[in-house]
């Protein structure tokens, strides 16, 4: 993986929580990403170790001269409250390359599609990106965004989104929804559910077997669109989803399996060296080692990226998110130690 170190060009408050950080690209070269995917940043903890988090860019590679993220305070959260509390012009930023499967490529022959985007709260990041990126490049489609949030002070972007609305006011169209609208809202109020979603959609004329349609948000978010979406039968191969997060998948296991779950030992070979790993329930494979300041490769840490990939030779493992890999990858005993939890005794991992 490559890193770069990047100088901050500017940083925007977006919301009382959430600030966009612009990125001067480093000299003599450009920073070369597709809409919608990600960088890792890193900064030092209070112990002065290394803590990296990924955040996707809301730039555009076509249409924005600076790369940039937005970065929404999180409770507890290292990194964004670092991002958010120090960060200023000026300063350089430890940078791993653009990364990520979540991403729109513009099509290389002309297309009168629509691009229908869904997502809430900083979801909204990846998909300005792409909004951003299918307007400029294709002129014949249309961009559709259904974006939920709190409140209208919690809108990130609200005055970017105006702006598009107004630039591009035939191919352009947003419908907002707040959970939490005063009482002079006149928009969409509650969350976005599968009949919101249903009756935006056919407002909007969306053609559920041909246009492209991406998700970014909280889980249960992507649940109620994929409902419409299974209704209308869209094709699995226009739709792409990205959560920033992954949910374990411990949290799902009943009382007694839950009951058995206990300390492994991870052996792990890597670089040369082998590590025995001691994993606690509920950690992930990568949690640990970093604890005991074993440097294995991650970026995203939340299984998106596959940079932390490694083959599971011996023993069983259990993944909190799939989506990362391949099902040929997966039938080959891939995992992303990230995501990762030892569910038997002797699990062997050979990382590359």
């Amino acid at each position: 993986m490559k890193s770069y170190f990047l100088q901050v060009k500017e940083v925007i408050q977006e919301t009382p929580d959430t600030i966009t950080i612009q990125f001067w690209h480093p000299i003599n070269e450009q920073v070369k990403y597709k809409a919608g995917q990600f960088i890792t940043i890193t900064v030092p903890d209070k112990d002065k170790k290394k803590i990296k988090r990924s955040y996707s860019m809301c730039s555009s590679p076509s249409f924005d001269t600076a790369v940039a993220v937005s970065v929404k305070r999180v409770k507890d959260g290292i990194v964004s409250n670092y991002l958010n509390d120090h960060v200023k012009i000026g300063d350089f930023l430890e940078v791993v390359e653009p990364m990520g499967t979540f991403f729109f490529e513009p099509s290389e022959t002309p297309t009168d599609r629509n691009v229908v985007l869904v997502g809430a709260g900083s979801g909204i990041t990846p998909l300005m990106s792409i909004a951003k990126t299918a307007l400029k490049s294709e002129p014949n489609t249309k961009v559709f965004l259904l974006y939920g949030n709190k409140d209208e002070e919690n809108i990130i972007f609200n005055k970017q989104l105006r702006q598009l609305c107004d630039t591009y006011p035939e191919r352009f169209e947003i419908v907002h929804v707040l959970s939490k609208a005063n009482d002079n809202w006149l928009g969409l109020k509650g969350r976005i559910s599968q009949a919101s979603a249903t009756m935006v959609f056919k407002d909007w004329g969306v053609d559920f077997q041909k246009d492209l349609f991406y998700m970014c948000g909280p889980e249960g978010l992507m649940q109620e669109v994929n409902k419409t979406l299974e209704l209308f039968n869209t094709p699995s191969e226009n739709i792409h989803s990205e959560k920033f997060h992954a949910t374990s998948i411990l949290d799902e296991l009943n009382e007694a399996e839950a009951s058995e779950l206990k300390i492994q030992i991870v052996k792990v070979i890597y670089d040369g060296e082998t590590h025995d790993i001691e994993v606690a329930p509920h950690q992930t494979i990568l949690e640990a080692a970093l604890e005991k300041d074993i440097d294995l490769p991650y970026s995203c840490q939340a299984g998106m990226c596959t940079a932390c990939m490694g083959k599971c030779t011996s023993g069983k493992v259990l993944m909190d998110e799939e989506d990362g890999l391949t099902e040929s990858e997966i039938k080959e005993g891939y995992i992303l130690t990230c995501v990762a939890h030892p569910m038997s005794e002797g699990v062997v991992l050979e990382i590359e």
